[in-house]
């Protein structure tokens, strides 16, 4: 049956995927590994919510490209399953963000907004680049859209810890950090939400057609 599907036009391979997004995954995924390093330690240095959930993405992002990798030479089944997968961990991440920032505004510790600032800097610059080498793959298949929402919703959490560090500068307090951390939870489950609905499309497609092709 899997051969009945690999002959249709429908179940790509490796002859669909452009070499260059399979560069482009490579160096989204040493960049988001090295970043995830520099703000664990800031984000538990600064006591900050957000660069830790961001810290938390960053992970999140290097373990999804490390998975689009692997699967970019099996077919389009294969590829919204993961991509299924992917968005089920994208909704975790959003709900571990808001226990987080939940746990911080409960012991009340407020961050270090010039860490968070210098910081968020360096993560915005990283996020950006890999937001420019995913751009053109953002319209593809499940898993290659839910590789470009990753870094999408990345430079978008930047700008905010950046915002939320001038705020908890300026007022002193936990709350614009906390804030900020809700939005990026919110950000991740609504990205979730797309991707999970895009993969159950796929599927509904595509397995009639495995089933009794």
């Amino acid at each position: 049956m899997a051969g009945n599907c690999c002959a249709s036009s429908t179940c790509s391979s490796t002859q669909a995927i452009p070499p260059s997004y399979r560069r482009a995954l490579w160096i989204a995924l040493a960049v988001n590994l090295a970043m995830f390093g520099v703000e664990l330690s800031a984000g538990w240095g600064a006591d900050s919510a957000s660069l830790m959930a961001d810290a938390v993405d960053f992970f999140g992002d290097a373990a999804n490209y490390a998975v689009s990798l692997l699967v970019l030479s099996l077919g389009l089944v294969a590829r919204a399953r993961t991509a299924l997968l992917k968005g089920l961990t994208m909704g975790g991440y959003g709900l571990y963000v808001l226990s987080q920032a939940a746990w911080n505004g409960w012991i009340g510790a407020v961050p270090h907004a010039e860490t968070m600032g210098v910081i968020g800097v360096i993560a915005l610059v990283a996020n950006l680049g890999v937001a420019v080498l995913l751009y053109t793959y953002r319209s593809g298949d499940a898993n290659m859209r839910s590789v470009w929402l990753c870094s999408r919703n990345d430079a978008i959490g930047n700008v905010a810890v950046l915002l939320a560090a001038v705020g908890v500068f300026g007022t002193g307090t936990a709350w614009p950090d906390l804030i900020v951390a809700v939005g990026m939870a919110m950000l991740g489950l609504s990205a979730a939400w797309q991707v999970i609905g895009q993969a159950r499309r796929e599927l509904a497609t595509v397995e009639p057609r495995v089933q009794f092709g």
